[in-house]
C-alpha cells in the first residue's frame, strides 16, 4: 500500500511539474508580431510541446565521427642501462659471513639494461602519414608502432623532436589516411567547448568534453622553455599526451601535453600545446629535422603591480629587462637594463613569457621594433635577431633567455659553461682552469650515461682544447654516429671518457 501511495504522489507531482512548466512556457515570453513561439502548434490550439533544440545541442557525436579517425595511440619502446649494484648488503661483511663467502659482490653484479615501454596518443595531420605527439611520448624510444583506429598497427619513423616545445613528428608509410585540419589557436576563447581524445592509461580511445579554462599558461612541469598552454577542465590523463583537443567544429586547437594533479590523475587541470606554435614546430622539423628560433640577447622578468607602479605604468603588463647579453643583439639595439619592453613589432606585450614565445616564434636574421619604455618615455628600438643555441638552460632565468655563455647542447645532454675565477672558486677548481664546466646532468642524457658529473671540468673533445660552447657543439655535431673522447678533469685527476652524442 505504502509503494502505490508513492508512484501516485510521484504522478501527482510530476503532473503538477509538467502543468507548471507549460504555464512558463506560454506566459513567459510575448513573441513579436509575426514571430514563432517555440512548441506552440501551427493549428494554434494551445497545445504546448517541448522546445525543439537542434540537435547538435545534445550531441557531439558527428565531430566525434570525424575526428576519432585521425587519433592514434603511440606505443614506444626504449632501452635503459640500469646500476649493477642492485643489492648493496651483499658486500656486507658480516651478510657474507652468515650465507658464505661464495656470494657474489656486489660490485661483481654486471649493468643490465631494461625495455621501458611508454603509451601515448598522436593526430594525423597529412594524408601522406605525418603525426604529431610529443617529445615525452617518443624520448630516446628505438621502436616507435602507430595503433589506428581502425586497429591496423604501422611502425613510424621519428622526422624530428623538440623539448622545448613538447613536440615531436612521427611518419608511418601510408596514404588516404583521415586527418585533422589544425585550426586557428590564437581565436581561441575562454569559455569555448572543446574535446579531448586519446588513449587514456591504456584503456581504448576515449573522448572527454570541457571548456577552455585559460590561456597563456605555463607550468614549468616540463623543460618550460617555451610555454604557451591551453587550459582545459576536458579530462586527460596519462597516454593522453600527444592526443587531440579539437573545438565543436571538429579542428585541431591543441595537442594535449600536461596535468596538474596531486594524484596523478585528472582532476580537471589539464594542458595543451596551441595549435598554431604546434604548426611552426611541425613545419620546421618536416623540413630540416630541427627547430630554429630568434634570440634577441636579455634577461626579462614579469611586471607585477608593484612593478608597475614604481615605473609609472598605467598597465600592468609589458617585460622588464634585468640584464642585456654583451654584443648580442639587443646591445647592438641600444636595449638597457631597467627598459620595459612595451610593444613587439606593433603587438602588445602582455608579460615576459609572451614576449620571449613572440621572439623564439620569429626567425633568426629577422629585423624587428621593440617599443620600450625608458625613463618614463617611450621609444622605438630596431634589433636584428640572432639564432637561440638549442635546447638552452633556463636555470636562474625567470621568464629569461639563455645566457650566451651557458647552454645546454642536446647532444650532451649537460649544461656547461665556460669557466672563470668565480665558477673556478665555487666549484673548488683551480684559478687557472681552463675547459667548460658541467653545471647540470639530464639523468637521461648522453652526459649521464658516460659518468659525467657535476663539477668536471671538461677540457679537450678529440684532443682538441674546447673553451666555449660553440666549440663543443660543433665538436659533437661532426662526430655524427661516431663517439667522441673528452678530457676530463675530476678532483685534480684527469682521465679520458669516451661519450656517444644522442641524435637531435
Amino acid at each position: 500500500m505504502s509503494n502505490t501511495k508513492t508512484f501516485i504522489f510521484g504522478r501527482r507531482a510530476r503532473a503538477a511539474v509538467l502543468s507548471l512548466a507549460a504555464a512558463l512556457i506560454w506566459f513567459g515570453a510575448t513573441p513579436a508580431a509575426g514571430q514563432a513561439v517555440p512548441g506552440r502548434t501551427a493549428a494554434g490550439n494551445g497545445n504546448v510541446a517541448a522546445p525543439q533544440l537542434p540537435a547538435t545541442q545534445f550531441s557531439y557525436a558527428a565531430v566525434v565521427s570525424r575526428v576519432a579517425p585521425a587519433v592514434v595511440t603511440v606505443r614506444s619502446e626504449r632501452r635503459v642501462a640500469r646500476g649493477a649494484q642492485e643489492f648493496p648488503f651483499l658486500d656486507d661483511p658480516q651478510f657474507r659471513e652468515f650465507f658464505g663467502q661464495r656470494l657474489p659482490r656486489g660490485g661483481d653484479q654486471q649493468p643490465r639494461t631494461e625495455r621501458q615501454r611508454g603509451l601515448g596518443s598522436g593526430v594525423i595531420v597529412s594524408a601522406d602519414g605525418y603525426i604529431l605527439t610529443n617529445h615525452h611520448v617518443v624520448e630516446g624510444s628505438s621502436d616507435i608502432r602507430v595503433e589506428l583506429n581502425d586497429r591496423r598497427i604501422m611502425t613510424a619513423r621519428l622526422v624530428g623532436s623538440d623539448e622545448p616545445s613538447d613536440l615531436a613528428v612521427l611518419k608511418v608509410e601510408a596514404t588516404g589516411l583521415p586527418v585533422l585540419t589544425l585550426g586557428d589557436s590564437d581565436r581561441v576563447q575562454v569559455g569555448d567547448i572543446v574535446l579531448a581524445v586519446g588513449n587514456p592509461l591504456g584503456i581504448g580511445q576515449t573522448v572527454t568534453s570541457g571548456i577552455i579554462s585559460a590561456k597563456g599558461r605555463q607550468t614549468g612541469l616540463s623543460d618550460g622553455s617555451f610555454e604557451d598552454f591551453l587550459q582545459t577542465d576536458a579530462s586527460i590523463n596519462r597516454g593522453n599526451s600527444g592526443g587531440a583537443l579539437v573545438n565543436t567544429q571538429g579542428e585541431l586547437i591543441g595537442i594535449n601535453s600536461q596535468i596538474l594533479s596531486p594524484s596523478g590523475v585528472s582532476i580537471g587541470i589539464g594542458f595543451a600545446i596551441p595549435s598554431n606554435m604546434a604548426r611552426d614546430v611541425m613545419d620546421q622539423l618536416v623540413k630540416a629535422g630541427r627547430v630554429r628560433r630568434g634570440m634577441v640577447g636579455v634577461r626579462i622578468q614579469p611586471v607585477d603591480a608593484e612593478i608597475a607602479s614604481a615605473l609609472g605604468l598605467a598597465d600592468v603588463r609589458g617585460a622588464l629587462v634585468s640584464e642585456v647579453t654583451p654584443d648580442s643583439p639587443a646591445a647592438r639595439a641600444g636595449l638597457k637594463r631597467g627598459d620595459v619592453i612595451l610593444n613587439f613589432n606593433g603587438t602588445p606585450v602582455a608579460d615576459s613569457n609572451a614576449f620571449r614565445n613572440a621572439v623564439a616564434r620569429t626567425q633568426p636574421g629577422t629585423q624587428v621594433t621593440l617599443t620600450v619604455l625608458r625613463g618614463g618615455r617611450e621609444q622605438q628600438l630596431r634589433a636584428t635577431l640572432a639564432e637561440l643555441p638549442v635546447e638552452t638552460g633556463r636555470e636562474g632565468r625567470e621568464g629569461g633567455e639563455p645566457s650566451a655563455a651557458e647552454a645546454d647542447t642536446g647532444r650532451l645532454g649537460a649544461t656547461v659553461e665556460p669557466v672563470t675565477p668565480e665558477t673556478a672558486a665555487r666549484l673548488e677548481l683551480p684559478r687557472d682552469a681552463r675547459g667548460l664546466v658541467v653545471t647540470r646532468v639530464n639523468p637521461e642524457g648522453a652526459a649521464a650515461d658516460a659518468g659525467l658529473r657535476r663539477g668536471d671540468l671538461i677540457q679537450e673533445v678529440n684532443q682538441r682544447p674546447v673553451t666555449s660552447v660553440e666549440q663543443l657543439r660543433t665538436a659533437l655535431a661532426g662526430a655524427g654516429d661516431r663517439p667522441v673522447l673528452l678530457l676530463v678533469q675530476r678532483g685534480g685527476a684527469t682521465s679520458y671518457i669516451p661519450l656517444r652524442p644522442r641524435r637531435q
